[in-house]
């Protein structure tokens, strides 16, 4: 009989893994709100716009698990430090494998887990840069400029992901691309619009699927096909 874990790992559609994930997070009790459906929208987009080389239904997967024990209060320091490793311990119990438990637990760098894998760095950047552009109970979201001046000067000074300046580069690059029918804003201005606008995660989950992604999808496509183009021109030149 297939387990949880594997019928979470075996579904390849986001939105439906987002579903699973949330009725998951209400029979046990972990925490699964509007920020984690964010970052993870985060991570997919940045995988598919700069084509990276991970595994990118571990990443996505991770992205909706790594949080599962975090406590949501900055002041509980201890908390803080510890969420990631216990996440990554319940998600063994679970029955999920060591690579994806290891991905979580290296969310962030307070258990010095290692070596790091490619997958970690996809998911610390989401996690640490998507954390930043949203209001808190203690501060106001960061503008995504000055988020990214944060991640790298201040978050993950002295610090070594392999990813960092690619993610650098994609987010300028992202918030060019204006969507929406009328009122056309940065893709990442959008993305925060839409998520202070829905009240719960369900809410969230659907405005993304039918407000959001279809504008994103068709950006990439079209994307997709002038890079094609090129290179036949490339190719065709003597």
């Amino acid at each position: 009989m297939e387990s949880f874990a594997e019928y979470l790992l075996s579904e390849e559609d986001l939105i439906a893994k987002m579903e699973i994930e949330y009725y998951l997070a209400k029979r046990e009790n972990l925490f699964f709100d509007k920020s984690v459906v964010f970052k993870t929208e985060i991570a997919k987009l940045f995988m598919n716009y700069r084509d990276l080389d991970v595994d990118k239904n571990v990443v996505l997967t991770a992205c909706l698990l790594c949080n599962c024990k975090k406590n949501d209060n900055p002041q509980e320091i201890d908390k803080v430090k510890s969420y990631a490793k216990e996440g990554a311990d319940y998600l063994r119990s679970l029955g999920f494998d060591e690579q994806i438990c290891t991905v979580c637990e290296q969310v962030n760098r307070y258990s010095e887990s290692g070596p790091r894998s490619k997958e970690s760095d996809v998911l610390e950047l989401v996690d640490q840069y998507g954390g930043m552009l949203l209001d808190r109970k203690e501060r106001i979201g960061f503008k995504p400029d000055e988020a990214l001046v944060l991640l790298e000067h201040r978050n993950l000074k002295d610090k070594y992901n392999r990813y960092l300046n690619t993610f650098i580069s994609f987010a300028h690059e992202i918030e060019t691309v204006e969507v929406g029918e009328t009122n056309k804003t940065g893709t990442l201005k959008k993305l925060i619009k839409i998520y202070n606008e829905s009240k719960e995660v369900k809410e969230f989950i659907r405005k993304i699927t039918y407000d959001f992604e279809p504008d994103i999808d068709e950006y990439l496509r079209c994307i997709k096909i002038e890079s094609k183009k090129k290179r036949n021109r490339r190719s065709r030149r003597p």
